[in-house]
């Protein structure tokens, strides 16, 4: 139940970030960065666990991460390539 409503949680992020990067491109970078800082620190925290246990505990912090910047370039990117 827990790791369904984290998955949840990320999702929502994703579409928050692509959303406001669409509609406001330049103030979008600075949530960016936070959810950016707080899964950094989630995935540095993971990373202190001995050897391989460190890199499998800090694999979805860094999924995650990738997938909140992923998609707010997406939400840039469409608003760049509209002709408004």
């Amino acid at each position: 139940m827990a790791a369904a409503m984290l998955i949840a949680g990320v999702v929502v992020l994703c579409i928050v970030l692509a959303v406001l990067a669409f509609l406001l491109p330049r103030l979008s970078t600075h949530p960016q960065r936070g959810v950016d800082k707080t899964l950094g620190a989630g995935q540095h925290g993971a990373a202190h666990a001995p050897g391989k246990l460190g890199r499998w505990l800090q694999k979805p912090f860094q999924t995650s991460r990738k997938a909140t910047n992923k998609s707010a370039a997406a939400g840039r990117r469409g608003r760049g390539r509209m002709p408004f």
